[in-house]
């Protein structure tokens, strides 16, 4: 499956951004989906994901409250809305994917297969 990360950009301190990542190549409803991100120096750490059908989400505790991942799986997109942003969410968002599976371990970056290209969020103070 092949994933193309957009929405990205400049905004202030408590400000909102909406990142999208669209997905072709394979059935978007039999992955499970996630966003992560990087800082520099830093490791790629996770934020936020959702199970193929979308009844399940998990968030990292430093984004739960200010961020809202869904899906669309007509449009095999899958979205990050970020609020309340703070210039520590600053980082090059990367959406993930993972064939469906029982045990999935949505937290670590090894739980993904497939990887966007990325996307920059600057959010200054």
């Amino acid at each position: 499956v092949q994933l193309q990360a957009s929405g990205g950009g400049l905004v202030q301190a408590g400000g909102s951004l909406r990142l999208s990542c669209a997905t072709s190549g394979r059935t978007f409803s039999n992955y499970d989906m996630g966003w992560l991100r990087q800082a520099p120096g830093k490791e790629r750490e996770f934020e936020a994901a959702i199970r193929w059908h979308g009844d399940n989400t998990y968030y990292a505790d430093s984004v739960k409250g200010r961020f809202t991942i869904s899906r669309d799986n007509a449009k095999n997109t899958v979205y990050l809305q970020m609020d309340s942003l703070k210039p520590e969410d600053t980082a090059v968002y990367y959406c993930a994917a993972e064939f469906r599976t029982t045990g999935w371990d949505y937290a670590n970056p090894y739980g993904y297969d497939y990887w966007g290209q990325g996307t920059q969020v600057t959010v200054s103070s």
